[in-house]
C-alpha cells in the first residue's frame, strides 16, 4: 500500500479530457421515479447538512472493465498512441463532477500490451489520461471477461438459463475464480491511487461484482458506489446461480447501488430478502437496506446521453452530407430505423417479421415504407450469435424477394461499422424509431433518436426545413428494455407478440403530427434535462448522502473470504465488561435485574425449550438475595414459564409481554389495567385464518391475551404483502375494540389495549413525592413491565441504584428504551448504574452487548457469586 504522501503524486498528471462541448448547469429538482425526490443545487452551502457535493478538492475514481480509452501502437517504430474514446459513457459523465474534481479512471485495455511495456505504457497512462491499466494475463482476461462474464452472468442476467449444453454453458468453477482473482487486481490497483479518507470510488457493471469486498476489507470506511448498467434478474433466476449469495454479500460492501428501474432493484432486493433475509425500507424518498448497522442505499435512475456530443455530430459536415444523400436514396418512402447489436436478446428476428407483418396485412404501404435495420458488430462470436445472425439475413431476404420490386427493398440490412455521424442521419430522416429487445439494460438509442428529431440550425439547413418547423418522433420500444419506464410518450409493446408490434409500427406511421409533435416534446424535455451529466451528478449527490455517518460509528470486519462484511455500531455502543458490571453489583444494595428468556436466558437454536440446571442453579441463588428484584420477562405463555422456572420460588415472572405478571411463585397472576372481556378473539381469529389458508407457510399462535400470525415460513413477498392486507383487515373489522394491532418480524399481533399512565417521575429526596402525569393507551409491551417494577419498587421506598436488563429481540428495545428514559428521566438523588444490554453485536437501542446466550449465563453466573445465599419469601418487593 503506498503511503499518502505517495499517493498524492498522482495529482500532478494532466486533466484536460475533452473535445466535444460540455454541459456544465445547475441540474434541477427533479423526480427520478414515482415517490423519490432529488435534491440538487450546486450552488448550496458545503456545511454538515448540505446535499451538494464538496467543494474541496478531491478524486473520483471510475473502476469499469474497459478504459475509456483507443489504443494503437505503430508496427513500424513500435511507440503506443492513446486517445480518449469521446462516445465512452465513463468519460461523458464527468460532465457531471464539479470542477475541482480529478477524475481517474482503473480499468483494462482492449489491446494486449507485451509484459515487457507494461510499466513504461501503465506510467504514460496515468501522467497524461489519469487511467490506470490492469494488465490482466491473457489466459485470466479469457476466463474472467469471455468465460465468466460472457457465458454464466450476462445470460443469466438477460433470463437465460443453462438448460442444456446446447442453450448456455453449465457453472464453471474455474472461471469463476478467474472472475474473484481479476476483481481482486482491479481492487489492488484502486489501492494504488486512493486516498481512503477523502477519494469517493465508483464500480461499474457485472463485470465487477466482487470488487467491493476486497476494498472494504483493506478500508473500512470506503466511499463506494456501484451501478448497474444491465438488468438484474428476477429471484426466481438469480437463485440457480451457484454464488448467489458471494455475489449479493459482495455488492452489499457499497454505500450505494444504482440500477436503471424500479423493476431490476425490486429484483435485487427481493433477493436479498429471500436469500439473506434482509428487509428493506424507505425513508424520506430513500430506499435502503440494514446491514449490519450499515444502511446500504438503492439509487433508481436510468443512465442519459451526452447532448453536447450528439448535437456535434449532428453539426459535423459529413452529417449533413449524408442526409442529403439518403434523402435522395428514400425519396417518397417512409423510413422506420432500428440500430441494435448483434446478440440473441435484440429481437432482431421478431422486429423484422412484424415488419412482414405489416406488409402483409397493408398492401398499400409496400413501395412507401422501409425499415433500415444497422446491425452493430458482435461483442461475443458464440454459436447463439451465429445462429441469430444468419436468421436476421434469412428473414430480411424472405421480405425483399416477397415484397420487394426493382427500385425497392423493403428491409436494408446494414451490417457493418456505423459512425456515429452517419447514425444521426439515419436519425434525423425516420419517422419512427423501433426498439424491440427481448431483455435489454441500458439502451440509449432512443434516446438519441430523439434528439436527432429534435435537430440543430445546421441540420435544418441540410434538410431544408425553415426554422421553428414542429419537431415529431415517433417511439415503438419493447416493455422489457431499461429506459421503457421513462418514455412515456412511446408505444410500449410485447416484442414475443408480433402482431402487436406491426399494429404498433402502423400506428407510429399514421398518427397525426400533432400527436407526434405532443408525445415527441415530452420525450425531448425529460431527456435533455436528464443528460449524463445529470446522471452522474445525482449519483454522487446520493453518494455523498450515504457516506456522510462513515466516521459517526465503530466498525469492525467480520466474516472470511467473500462473506466479509463491517460492523457498524454506535461509540457508545460497546462489549459488557464483567469486571465493571460485577464491581457495580457489588457496591449497590436495591437492585432490579430484568431478562429476557429465550435467546437470552435459553439458546434461541435450543431444541429444549425450558431451562439447564446450571440456569436454574443461577437464577435461584440471584433471586435469594434480599437485595434483588429479579425477573423473566418474555412473549412465552404463563403456564410453561411458571412450570419451567418452578424451582425458583422468588423469581418473579412477566409472561405474554407482560400482559401477565407475578412477583413470585406464591403470588396471584396480575393482569394489566384491561377489560377481561376476550370478545374480540371471536371476530379476529375467523379473519386470521382466512389469511393462514391462502398463505401456505403461515399458522395462527393463540395465547391468552393476544393472538399472532406469523408468516416467517411463507414466501417473503407474498407473506409480506399479506400481512399488509391482514394488518389493514384487522385494523378495520376491529376499529371499536379495546385492542392494539401491530406489525412485527414476521408477525402480526393483536392485543389488548392498555390504560396506562405516562410514568414520568419527580423526585424531591423523598421516594414518596411520586407524581405520574397523563393517561394514554398503549398494547402490552415489555417497556411497561420495566415502568411497572421500578414504580413499584419506588413507592414501597426502594430507590434502586441499580438497574440490569438484558435481551435479544426486538421486543426487548422497549425494554432497554424504557430503563433509560424512566430511570434517566427521574430527578433522583443519584443516578442509579443502568446497563441496557443486547445479545449480540447488532444495532440496538442498549449500550451495551454481549455475543450470546452462553455469555449471558457466565455473566449471571459472576453476578450470583457476589450474591450471600439468603433464602427469603415475600409476596411482593
Amino acid at each position: 500500500m503506498l503511503s499518502r504522501s505517495c499517493i498524492n503524486l498522482v495529482d500532478f498528471a494532466s486533466s484536460d479530457i475533452f473535445n466535444f462541448p460540455q454541459t456544465p448547469r445547475a441540474l434541477p429538482r427533479m423526480m427520478t421515479v414515482p415517490g423519490i425526490i432529488t435534491d440538487v443545487d450546486v450552488n448550496e452551502s458545503n456545511d454538515g447538512n448540505s446535499d451538494s457535493p464538496s467543494s474541496s478538492p478531491r478524486k473520483q475514481i471510475i473502476v469499469a472493465n474497459f478504459l475509456p480509452l483507443h489504443a494503437q501502437k505503430n508496427s513500424e517504430t513500435g511507440k503506443w498512441s492513446f486517445s480518449f474514446d469521446e462516445d465512452s459513457l465513463l468519460l461523458q459523465m464527468k460532465d457531471g463532477f464539479s470542477i475541482d474534481t480529478d477524475v481517474f479512471y482503473v480499468g483494462s485495455l482492449k489491446i494486449n500490451v507485451d509484459l515487457s511495456e507494461q510499466e513504461e505504457v501503465a506510467q504514460k497512462l496515468l501522467d497524461e489520461f489519469k487511467c490506470v491499466p490492469t494488465f490482466l494475463p491473457d489466459d485470466l482476461q479469457k476466463k474472467f471477461y469471455h468465460g465468466f462474464c460472457k457465458q454464466h452472468l450476462w445470460p443469466l442476467f438477460h433470463y437465460m438459463l443453462p438448460i442444456c449444453p446446447d442453450y448456455g454453458s453449465r457453472f464453471d468453477r474455474v472461471l469463476w475464480q478467474a472472475y474473484v482473482s481479476a476483481n481482486k487486481i482491479f481492487a489492488d490497483k484502486v489501492m494504488e491511487v486512493i486516498n481512503p479518507e477523502e477519494d469517493y470510488v465508483w464500480v461499474h457493471d457485472y463485470h465487477l461484482m466482487v470488487l467491493p469486498t476486497f476494498l472494504r476489507k483493506r478500508f473500512y470506511r470506503v466511499k463506494l458506489g456501484f451501478f448497474l448498467h444491465s438488468p438484474f434478474p428476477s429471484s426466481e433466476i438469480y437463485r440457480t446461480l451457484p454464488v448467489r449469495n458471494e455475489i449479493l454479500k459482495a455488492l452489499l460492501n457499497v454505500d450505494l447501488i444504482g440500477f436503471h428501474t424500479f423493476d431490476y432493484a425490486r429484483h435485487f432486493l427481493s433477493c436479498c430478502s429471500r436469500l439473506l433475509g434482509l428487509d428493506y425500507e424507505s425513508k424520506r424518498g430513500y430506499i435502503g437496506l440494514e446491514y449490519f448497522g450499515r444502511t446500504v442505499y438503492i439509487k433508481i435512475l436510468h443512465v442519459g446521453i451526452h447532448m453536447g456530443r450528439i448535437e456535434s455530430a449532428l453539426n459535423h459536415p459529413t452529417s449533413s452530407i449524408k442526409v442529403k444523400e439518403l434523402q435522395e436514396q428514400f425519396k417518397g418512402k417512409k423510413i422506420i430505423v432500428g440500430v441494435d447489436d448483434m446478440d440473441i436478446f435484440k429481437g432482431i428476428s421478431l422486429k423484422l417479421q412484424a415488419m412482414e407483418q405489416l406488409l402483409l396485412q397493408h398492401p398499400e404501404l409496400r413501395g412507401k415504407l422501409v425499415l433500415v435495420q444497422i446491425v452493430n458488430p458482435a461483442r461475443s462470436m458464440g454459436k447463439d450469435v451465429q445462429e441469430a445472425k444468419k436468421e436476421t439475413y434469412m428473414i430480411t431476404k424472405r421480405i425483399n424477394e416477397e415484397y420487394g420490386f426493382p427500385g425497392y427493398a423493403p428491409v436494408v440490412l446494414i451490417d457493418r461499422p456505423v459512425p456515429l455521424y452517419e447514425k444521426t442521419a439515419y436519425y434525423a430522416l425516420a419517422e419512427c424509431c423501433i426498439i424491440n429487445a427481448v431483455r435489454d439494460g441500458m439502451n440509449l438509442m432512443p434516446y438519441k433518436y430523439t434528439v436527432c428529431r429534435q435537430g440543430t440550425p445546421k441540420m435544418d439547413e441540410a434538410l431544408e426545413m425553415p426554422s421553428g418547423c414542429p419537431r415529431t418522433s415517433m417511439l415503438v420500444v419493447s416493455e422489457f428494455i431499461g429506459c421503457s419506464p421513462s418514455l412515456s410518450g412511446a408505444i410500449r409493446v410485447n416484442p414475443w407478440n408480433i402482431d402487436a408490434v406491426a399494429d404498433a409500427l402502423y400506428d407510429a406511421i399514421t398518427m397525426s403530427d400533432v400527436e407526434k409533435q405532443l408525445r415527441h416534446e415530452k420525450h425531448y424535455r425529460y431527456i435533455s434535462s436528464h443528460d449524463v451529466a445529470y446522471w452522474a451528478h445525482s449519483f454522487m449527490l446520493d453518494l455523498e448522502r450515504a457516506c456522510r455517518d462513515h466516521y459517526g460509528k465503530r466498525c469492525w470486519g467480520i466474516g472470511l473470504g467473500l462473506s466479509f462484511r463491517i460492523l457498524s455500531l454506535s461509540p457508545s455502543f460497546r462489549k459488557l465488561s464483567f469486571d465493571h458490571i460485577v464491581a457495580a453489583y457489588k457496591r449497590t444494595s436495591r437492585r432490579a435485574i430484568l431478562l429476557d428468556y429465550d435467546g437470552t436466558v435459553v439458546p434461541e437454536s435450543s431444541v429444549v425449550n425450558n431451562p439447564s440446571r446450571d440456569v436454574i442453579y443461577v437464577l435461584r441463588k440471584l433471586c435469594g438475595d434480599p437485595n434483588n428484584t429479579v425477573f423473566i420477562v418474555s412473549g412465552r405463555g404463563k403456564d410453561s414459564l411458571g412450570n419451567w422456572l418452578a424451582p425458583c420460588e422468588n423469581l418473579g415472572i412477566a409472561a405474554e409481554h407482560g400482559y401477565y405478571l407475578r412477583w413470585n411463585s406464591k403470588s396471584e397472576w396480575e393482569t394489566s389495567h384491561v377489560t377481561s372481556d376476550f370478545e374480540w378473539k371471536k371476530t379476529a381469529e375467523p379473519v386470521m385464518k382466512l389469511y393462514t389458508e391462502a398463505t401456505d407457510g403461515s399458522y395462527i399462535e393463540t395465547k391468552e391475551s393476544a393472538l399472532v400470525w406469523h408468516y416467517q415460513d411463507a414466501d417473503p413477498d407474498f407473506g409480506s404483502c399479506q400481512a399488509k392486507e391482514l394488518l389493514d383487515h384487522l385494523e378495520s373489522v376491529l376499529a371499536n375494540e379495546p385492542v392494539v394491532v401491530k406489525r412485527g418480524h414476521n408477525i402480526v399481533e393483536v392485543k389488548p389495549q392498555v390504560c396506562m399512565r405516562s410514568l414520568v417521575f419527580v423526585f424531591q429526596f423523598q421516594p414518596q413525592d411520586l407524581m405520574l402525569a397523563s393517561t394514554n393507551f398503549q398494547g402490552v409491551t415489555k417497556g411497561l413491565v420495566v415502568e411497572k417494577v421500578l414504580s413499584t419498587m419506588l413507592s414501597n421506598g426502594k430507590l434502586p441504584d441499580f438497574v440490569m436488563c438484558i435481551g435479544d429481540d426486538r421486543s426487548d428495545e422497549d425494554m432497554f428504551e424504557s430503563i433509560s428514559s424512566t430511570a434517566y428521566g427521574s430527578s433522583l438523588p443519584v443516578a442509579p448504574e443502568i446497563f441496557a444490554c443486547t445479545v449480540g453485536q447488532k444495532p440496538s437501542k442498549a449500550r451495551y452487548y454481549l455475543d450470546d446466550a452462553d455469555e449471558v449465563s457466565s455473566l449471571l453466573g459472576r453476578l450470583a457469586a457476589g450474591s450471600p445465599w439468603h433464602y427469603r419469601f415475600s409476596t411482593k418487593v
